[in-house]
């Protein structure tokens, strides 16, 4: 401001004097009139440029230097600049947060006060059928047209979530949902949307295990009640006493067998995978399967059946022997109670050619038609519930089987067909299977590298 002041007056004393030197004391008045005049001008025209600065945008350097105005578009420059800053900061974060809810594997949502679509993530937009572009500022109700999501939507009770089916839900292959609206700010609302298809299978395989283990276990529970009923109630002579006695120990025998089941299953699930150091001939474990397999054959009856047990001598394979001994016998032991008297059962090992080994179960069996294959693992999973009882299974085998060998790296594979038999195989990586070289004695003297 003293600038100011000074260069105003400076131009009145330069007026004034020039006014002397030309016209003495009426040239002096006149020059002060004309110096003050000149400063008001100039002062405007730098007012002028100040002002077109500002309507360019401001964006290149003040085209003043010093002054009032100078400093005046310096201070402008400043906060301009810092602002720029600050909104450049915020679009950053701004745009972390996006990125951030983008990468998100729930759906999120905004809808303003009418219901409209002002943003919403990929996941929401694979969620729910829609395209991000095309369908923004468009009413969620006009998109997601599902019953339940419009009565939740529209009963203004948003305290719990509605499930509704996805976009690509099938017969075949459901999709489940869980989308929940969350009011916010001015009649806004924040849509989560959440895929539940696993939760909702898990629950139902929970409620269906409880089930069919229930079921399983009542079942011989009601025959041994009613068989101790009838021993104490009624006098037996000693033949129908023996039979009846007999009968409960197979009925307590079923229980046992279905308990031993499923504590092998939990022990499966809960324990850390076996090591890939402890090594077992498949010679030996085949030798131990064949005698369990005989023996059940002898126990049902089936003594005619046609065996046929071959291993490689040199074989071994890494892993936990219980456990394979087990997904073994199961195989094996299936083969028997399924297959005809006098059918044909053959189990072998054999090295593959790409350094993998195979568990082979075959038989002559009366064969499964194909839709049931993908669901002979699943657990108390029968094609005909009664036969199964009647053979001695507790639908928990192949799950038993499964388990074992997927915690071996390996996987099973089914072959079967109506009249055809099946064919049961374990196959398991090259890293867990080597050869053996054996001296004459017999005792193994050096293994050979496992397979990559």
């Amino acid at each position: 401001m003293l600038w100011r002041i000074c260069s105003f007056l400076l131009c009145q004393v330069a007026g004034g004097l020039a006014g002397w030197f030309l016209a003495r004391e009426r040239g002096a008045a006149l020059g002060l009139v004309a110096g003050g005049l000149l400063w008001i001008v100039i002062d405007l025209l730098r007012g002028e440029r100040f002002m077109g600065w500002l309507r360019q945008g401001a964006e290149s350097d003040p085209p003043l230097g010093s002054g009032l105005w100078g400093e005046a578009a310096d201070r402008v420059r400043r906060a301009l600049r810092a602002r720029e800053r600050t909104a450049q900061e915020a679009s950053e974060r701004l745009q972390e947060f996006l990125a951030a809810i983008q990468a998100s594997p729930n759906g999120v949502m905004l809808l303003d006060a009418q219901g409209r679509i002002e943003w919403c993530n990929q996941t929401a937009a694979q969620h729910l059928g829609i395209d991000p572009q095309r369908d923004l500022m468009q009413a969620i109700a006009n998109l997601l047209r599902d019953p339940a999501f419009s009565a939740y939507n529209a009963q203004g009770d948003y305290s719990h979530d509605v499930v509704i089916p996805g976009r690509d839900s099938s017969p075949g292959r459901p999709l489940r949902l869980s989308v929940r609206l969350h009011p916010y700010g001015q009649g806004r609302k924040l849509l989560l949307s959440r895929d539940v298809t696993s939760v909702e299978q898990a629950e139902n395989m929970r409620r269906d295990f409880v089930a069919n283990v229930s079921h399983e276990i009542r079942t011989p529970l009601t025959v041994l009640a009613g068989f101790i009923e009838t021993l104490q109630n009624l006098p037996l002579d000693e033949a129908d006493r023996t039979r009846y006695l007999g009968l409960m120990s197979q009925q307590a025998d079923r229980m046992q067998t279905l308990v031993n089941d499923l504590l092998t299953l939990s022990r499966l699930e809960g324990s850390p995978l076996p090591g890939a150091g402890d090594w077992t001939p498949v010679e030996a474990l085949l030798t131990q399967c064949e005698q369990e397999t005989r023996a059940l054959s002898a126990v049902l009856g089936k003594a005619s059946h046609e065996f046929s047990f071959e291993a490689p001598a040199d074989l071994e394979i890494a892993g936990a022997a219980n456990e394979l001994l087990s997904a073994m016998s199961n195989l094996a032991s299936n083969a028997v109670r399924y297959t005809p008297v006098g059918g044909r059962i053959q189990v072998q090992w054999r090295a593959l050619a790409d350094g993998r080994a195979e568990f082979a179960v075959r038989d002559t069996g009366p064969g499964i038609a194909r839709e049931h294959l993908p669901r002979l693992t699943e657990r108390f999973y029968r094609v005909d519930r009664s036969r199964s009882r009647e053979t001695g299974g507790t639908g928990l085998g192949l799950a038993i089987v499964k388990h074992v060998v997927q915690r071996h790296g390996g996987e099973l594979r089914i072959d079967s067909a109506p009249g055809a038999g099946s064919t049961f195989s374990l196959l398991f990586p090259a890293s867990r299977v080597r050869t053996v070289t054996r001296p004459p004695g017999g005792a193994p003297a050096r293994h050979a590298t496992a397979a990559p």
